[in-house]
This record gives C-alpha cells, structure tokens and sequence, in this order.
C-alpha cells in the first residue's frame, strides 16, 4: 500500500521559455472536526496561500525581467527606437501631432 503524504498546497509552473518551479507548503489537517482546529487549520491554509502567491509573484517577476534583458540584448535597434518614440510621445503628450507623412 502506498504512504499517505502529508497535506500540503503545492504549484508547479513550467513554460517553453524558462526554466520550471515547484513551490510547496506543508498544511497541516486539523486533528479533529472541532471548530477550534478548524480554524486553526483554515489560518495556516491562508498563511500557506499568501506566502505561495508571493513565491510565485517574485519568480514570475524574475522570469519578466530576465525575459526584458534577453530581448533588449537580442534588439538594441528596437530598443533605441522605442526609447525615442518614448520621449516623443512624452515631449507631445496631450497636444494633436500631425504626422509626417500629411
């Protein structure tokens, strides 16, 4: 017969582009069906909730700017150009521009 594993929130993110991540937190089931343990395993279900979405939102946040990097590196062209459009649209910001081509 197989071992029973211990409760526990788990995600498990994988793309084509980056490398995989598996988060994992032990939720430990209440002892008994009292309202007490109840509410203290709801507590930690919580806890557990909102430090994974903080491991998962500071991961995906690496993987944005490594992904930022990455095609900045591969499009400096680009990435000059829009950082000239940038500061035209800020230096014409709120007034009706004409284009060139009127």
């Amino acid at each position: 017969m197989a071992e029973a594993k211990p409760p526990a929130l788990s995600v498990a993110y994988t793309s084509s582009s980056s490398t995989p991540f598996h988060i994992s937190h032990a939720v430990a089931a209440p002892p008994t069906s009292s309202v007490p343990d109840k509410v203290q395993y709801l507590a930690g279900l919580r806890a557990a909730v909102a430090a994974t979405q903080d491991a998962v939102n500071k991961e995906l946040t690496a993987r944005m700017e490594e992904d930022k990097a990455r095609d900045a590196a591969s499009n400096r062209a680009a990435a000059k150009t829009m950082d000239v459009d940038e500061a035209l649209e800020e230096q014409n910001y709120g007034e009706e521009v004409q284009s060139e081509d009127d």
